[in-house]
């Protein structure tokens, strides 16, 4: 695994107001999001910046995704709903990986990072432009 950039001010303040676990959490995946762009030249440089609060990531060849929690309080990797990335996702990885509509995966802070399935999905939003 890459060693991430180092966390812009204000997405580190974001990630600050989570406890402990999920920040742990929110932190691993961010790790992960780098890690498969490292190894996606195609999908070109991410950008780490805040919408709506939480930290995003885009590539000039994808579609965003955001880290945060959902209104349970579950970690989460939220997609553009009215992007295909969430429906795919489902139709590939249903039996690895718990979802919340067409919004979002939704993880647990008490079970490992389903990351094969989770790579996949984050490599499909980063490249997503150039699969359509």
């Amino acid at each position: 695994m890459v060693n991430p950039p180092p966390i812009p001010a204000q997405v580190q303040e974001a990630l600050d107001r989570f406890d402990a676990p999920r920040k742990s959490l929110l932190e691993q995946l961010r790790a992960l999001i780098f890690d498969v762009a490292a190894g996606a030249p195609e999908a070109g440089p991410v950008t780490e910046t805040l919408k709506w609060g939480q930290p995003s990531y885009a590539s000039a060849r994808g579609t965003p995704l955001r880290l945060g929690l959902t209104a349970d309080g579950n970690p989460a990797v939220f997609a553009h709903c009215q992007s295909r990335v969430i429906p795919e996702a489902r139709s590939l990885f249903a039996e690895d990986l718990q979802f919340e509509g067409n919004r979002a995966i939704v993880l647990r802070v008490d079970a490992p990072i389903p990351e094969d399935a989770l790579r996949q999905v984050i490599h499909a939003a980063l490249t997503y432009r150039l699969n359509r």
